[in-house]
């Protein structure tokens, strides 16, 4: 038997094992059940930590044999099924437009404001969505910035019902605008949340189109990756048109249609729109012209919008150009733009330069 003070080291040695045992038992039942490791062979343990937070890399991959559709597969808009009760088969669901460039100031949602608001003058209903978190300006070219109350993110994070966050257009039967949040930042939205929305708005409406910020951004990756068409904005400039390119890239590469390439469905269709057109400057070779972009970038044009300063008035007064009608240059250019997207053939307008007069000639 060991000396007494020997014993007394066992059994305080012994307690202070049991208390720590117990401690660290108690410890992991409080840690979420996600980050537990249960094994038939062992008791629970904690998990690896992580190496990176899963908000930085959202995935944007999607596994099309496994993935449930939310948004509806893209077969189903470019095949719809034939119905008996009509001649032309319906799609499942509205086409989502994504109006996108690279460079900022291109006139992307001057651009989104008109066609919305051409595409529902035509009677389709049109839902108009503002990406541009945190910077939102759509609701000021549509002249209702003080009627939001809810934005897109507050939807995403089911805050509000889609029908709160929706606002009717003033003047346009059949024009909706979701505004985009002033007071969160891009990292709120997750491929997930988007797509859920975009589900809902594409059941309700026969044209969503996506207001999409500049660049490459997760807002701009978030706009383009479900869209069913495309069109890039861009001015008669080399660094304009050279982020328009990295951006045709990216649609082609980084969409959903794209990683699904293959699987029924068509690739994303991208056409180019040229805003600021100055025919004057481009015959003088101070611009580039309209068969040099066409040549730089591969897409066929869908529209060319000369430049105006009615578009700045506009802008103020909270209507989209193409409200002016169509004898006005700018609005009348928008009008045969949304008139191309929706398969009618209409001529180029205003690309050659106006043939000046003797006396202006004369008199300067």
């Amino acid at each position: 038997m060991p000396p007494p003070s020997a014993t007394l080291c066992l059994l305080r040695q012994a307690g202070r094992t049991a208390v720590t045992s117990s401690s660290r038992i108690a410890f992991f039942s409080t840690l979420p059940s996600q980050n537990l490791i249960v094994s038939k062979r062992s008791s629970c343990s904690p998990a690896a930590p992580a190496t990176s937070s899963p908000r930085m890399h959202r995935r944007f991959a999607t596994d099309k044999k496994s993935h449930p559709f939310v948004l509806s597969h893209p077969s189903e808009v470019d095949h719809p099924p034939a119905d008996s009760t009509s001649e032309s088969p319906k799609p499942s669901r509205g086409r989502i437009v994504c109006i996108t460039s690279g460079k900022g100031g291109v006139g992307k949602t001057t651009s989104a404001a008109s066609f919305a608001t051409g595409l529902a003058q035509r009677g389709h209903a049109t839902c108009v969505v503002d990406f541009d978190i945190g910077l939102r300006n759509l609701d000021i070219h549509l002249g209702v910035e003080r009627r939001v109350i809810f934005d897109f993110i507050h939807v995403l994070q089911e805050e509000c019902s889609l029908h709160q966050a929706l606002i009717a257009d003033k003047k346009v039967k059949g024009l909706y605008m979701l505004a985009a949040s002033q007071t969160r930042d891009k990292d709120s939205l997750t491929v997930e949340g988007v797509e859920r929305v975009l589900a809902e708005l594409a059941e309700r409406f026969d044209y969503v189109v996506l207001d999409s910020p500049a660049g490459i951004e997760s807002g701009a990756r978030h706009a383009m990756y479900f869209c069913d068409d495309a069109i890039v904005v861009t001015n008669p400039e080399l660094s304009s048109c050279r982020d328009a390119d990295k951006m045709i890239g990216f649609v082609s590469s980084r969409s959903r249609r794209a990683e699904l390439g293959g699987d029924g469905c068509l690739p994303v269709s991208q056409t180019l729109l040229i805003t600021r057109y100055d025919p004057v400057r481009a015959e003088a070779e101070e611009s580039l012209a309209i068969t040099d972009m066409k040549e730089l970038l591969g897409l066929p044009v869908i529209g060319v919008i000369p430049e105006s300063k009615d578009v700045l008035t506009c802008t103020n007064l909270g209507t989209p150009i193409i409200s002016m009608g169509d004898e006005h240059p700018a609005a009348g250019a928008y009008m045969d733009m949304v008139d191309r997207f929706l398969g009618n053939e209409k001529e180029l307008r205003f690309v050659t330069p106006e043939p000046v007069s003797f006396f202006k000639r004369f008199f300067g």
